[in-house]
């Protein structure tokens, strides 16, 4: 979408997707430290922030535009443009709780266990690894 914008808008844009991709790799390292100390519910709120920004850079790449102020990934997953691999989707649609509970009062949920930790932050690193790769 150039509203009128032409090259100054494509600029705009590749710097969008610069500063989300560099504060998901931010956020990533904050996350897997934060689980890492048993911090979980934090540790896992930055992790969801990390897949966060690197969807918003694949919004923002495949849309010229800039990046809606949600926090979905199911949601900014299907503003990518990516085929994403099925598992991929219910992973994301699932993690969306790891956001909420970190963001509004009264509605965190009980803890993970330590498997479900290790399964969650392993299946993301899959996913991050997964988005950082369709650059």
């Amino acid at each position: 979408m150039d509203r009128g914008l032409g090259k100054d808008m494509m600029m705009d844009i590749q710097k969008q997707v610069a500063y989300w991709r560099h504060g998901a790799v931010e956020d990533w390292d904050v996350g897997i430290g934060l689980v890492e100390q048993g911090k979980i519910r934090h540790g896992l709120f930055f992790v969801h922030l990390a897949l966060e920004k690197l969807l918003k850079a694949h919004v923002c790449r495949s849309t010229q535009d800039f990046a809606p102020k949600v926090h979905s990934l199911l949601r900014l997953a299907e503003l990518s443009g990516l085929d994403f691999p099925v598992d991929h989707v219910e992973f994301l649609s699932r993690f969306d709780q790891y956001s909420i509970a970190g963001r509004y009062p009264g509605t965190t949920q009980p803890l993970p266990t330590g498997e479900e930790t290790a399964r969650d932050a392993g299946v993301a690193q899959e996913v991050f690894a997964w988005l950082t790769a369709q650059f």
